[in-house]
């Protein structure tokens, strides 16, 4: 499995939490049209106008068909500039 780690930065506070409540309204639907994304994560840092986006992709293949879909969508207005798209492997994740 792979993550897909993209950050933002520069964002407002009320933007932030505008963001990611946003969000959690979406999620219950399922990822956008174009991405073959298996979960996210959104971590937010309001006060520091952060936010980091962890798409879980089952394998590069995925991954790949999804880019196109990924970098096309805005960024919400007032959440900052995206600073950083990284892949990583995913070694462990545990919910409890």
């Amino acid at each position: 499995m792979l993550a897909r780690v993209t950050t933002f930065n520069g964002g407002t506070p009320e933007s932030v939490r505008a963001a990611a409540d946003e969000m959690r309204s979406r999620i219950p639907g399922g990822p956008p049209p174009g991405v073959k994304s298996s979960g996210l994560t959104m971590l937010v840092d309001p006060d520091g106008g952060r936010v980091m986006m962890i798409g879980l992709f089952a394998n590069e293949e995925d991954l790949r068909e999804s880019e196109a879909a990924l970098q096309a969508m805005d960024v919400p207005e007032g959440m900052g500039a995206r600073s950083d798209v990284e892949v990583w492997e995913l070694g462990a994740e545990v919910r409890m």
